[in-house]
């Protein structure tokens, strides 16, 4: 599961310590590979699937961006679609997106997912829930949408991520590259509108509704919408916490070169799109700035783009050698990345762990290994274990 520990939210945001920015290093496309991890594959079947969680008796839910959900077995048997699920558009890279299941789903039965509505003229990225009772979802609805549409079927986001009060993130895309549009400007442009959910990390409660202590509740100053918590992102697909630090991490997608590991916090602006190592598609420059004050530096950068998408942080003693290690799912380099922060908080030399397809999601199991979800018309889920 994405969230190991447990302790208030404000407990832990203070916990945190202060790190000094350090300027990231810029990492090439090609690292050296992680040893003494093997891999198996545990289940297969899966068609083009997004997001994935496990439930509390070991098996897990899988979704697919055409708008199924399935359950996998504890031996890796792959379920018929779960009943009950709405229509689900699907629209560019927007459909059935990321699942997370409620931390008290033992006594309520609740999944959260995110995903999108409307249609490629006028759309946006919602999050919705259902109570699973066997392999059916009942007392479906929408929590909340985009109060904004879009057109075209870029840049959904979207990833969930529980956090230990019971408050839940999800990431929303900034709404696509240029000549996409909203409010009469580039939506590019809106990661920098705290009024608005393109380019931000959401943090809501269980019902939707924003959080007490979220910035722009406790400072209406800011004009930041009540349920935004970071700014400034172009299109985060990984988000996780670690359970012994507190810190909660994010990946988000560059254009051109500029994929981003990220440390989050509340009230974080994380720059994009004034501040960034990204191109264009075509080469030109989106900005000369690569940092600067107030706004926060990302971790690490990829250059040129691994497409990061998936994201946990493994702490445990199956692995013993990747214990607090973060791992990152890479779409376009086919791997895993393996991150590993140093006394001063800066980012060490990276390893991959090759899987040979596109990575979507990425899981640390109750069983303490790490499952890897490929995105794929014949999806597997591979299973990383020690070697030997």
């Amino acid at each position: 599961m994405r969230v190991i520990a447990a302790a208030v939210l404000g407990a832990v945001l203070v916990a945190i310590p202060a790190v000094a920015q350090v300027r990231p290093p810029v990492v090439a496309f090609d690292v050296p590979a992680e040893p003494g991890v093997a891999q198996e594959v545990w289940a297969t079947g899966l068609v083009k699937p997004w997001g994935m969680a496990f439930l509390p008796d070991g098996r897990a839910i899988v979704t697919e961006k055409a708008g199924r959900m399935r359950i996998v077995s504890k031996d890796g048997r792959v379920g018929p679609p779960v009943a009950g699920m709405p229509k689900i558009p699907v629209i560019g890279q927007g459909g059935l997106l990321d699942v997370a299941v409620h931390p008290d789903f033992a006594t309520n039965g609740l999944v959260y997912f995110t995903h999108a509505t409307g249609t490629d003229a006028a759309n946006a990225t919602a999050l919705s829930r259902g109570k699973l009772t066997g392999n059916m979802l009942t007392e479906v609805q929408e929590l909340i949408r985009n109060p904004v549409s879009k057109g075209g079927g870029q840049h959904f986001g979207s990833r969930l991520l529980w956090l230990p009060d019971g408050s839940l993130l999800m990431s929303v895309g900034d709404g696509g590259n240029p000549p996409a549009s909203v409010l009469g400007d580039l939506s590019r442009k809106q990661a920098q509108n705290g009024a608005t959910w393109f380019g931000k990390v959401l943090r809501v409660t269980a019902d939707g509704l924003p959080v007490k202590n979220n910035p722009g509740v406790l400072n209406p100053r800011l004009g930041w919408d009540r349920r935004v918590w970071s700014i400034g992102h172009r299109n985060i697909q990984g988000l996780a916490r670690d359970g012994s630090t507190g810190v909660v991490w994010a990946t988000e997608h560059g254009a051109r070169g500029g994929d981003e590991l990220n440390r989050i916090v509340a009230g974080g602006n994380h720059g994009w799109p004034i501040v960034t190592y990204s191109l264009e598609y075509s080469g030109k420059v989106i900005t000369e700035e690569r940092s600067r004050p107030g706004f926060r530096d990302p971790v690490s950068v990829w250059v040129p783009s691994i497409a990061p998408s998936g994201l946990a942080v493994y702490r445990g003693t199956v692995l013993p050698g990747l214990n607090g290690a973060i791992l990152a799912g890479g779409l376009m380099s086919s791997d895993v990345r393996v991150l590993r922060m140093g006394a001063d908080g800066a980012a060490r030399p990276e390893r991959r762990i090759e899987i040979g397809a596109r990575v979507r999601d990425v899981v640390a199991g109750p069983d303490g290994l790490i499952y890897v979800l490929t995105d794929e018309d014949e999806g597997r889920i591979i299973r990383l274990k020690p070697a030997g």
